[in-house]
């Protein structure tokens, strides 16, 4: 998997996408901080709150919205 992508929701809120758009979670202003909100999906397409392929990383803290270091820090590395 290559570098995650940010897409801005709101001032508060970030999706968090894979490289082929694939939603994999948010990346939320909580307060002070920011943070990784893992997301997954059934096989109906019911999302699934702390699920998917980065379940273990959920509630990962930031000090602010960066695509770099949110992939370094979810195990997430850029190609090349």
């Amino acid at each position: 998997m290559s570098t995650l992508s940010l897409r801005p929701v709101n001032p508060d809120v970030y999706s968090v996408h894979t490289p082929d758009g694939a939603h994999v979670g948010n990346l939320k202003r909580i307060g002070a901080a920011w943070k990784f909100k893992a997301i997954g999906y059934d096989a109906a397409g019911q999302l699934i709150p702390g699920g998917g392929p980065l379940t273990d990383r959920h509630n990962t803290a930031f000090a602010a919205p960066d695509a770099a270091e949110l992939s370094a820090r979810l195990g997430v590395m850029p190609l090349g």
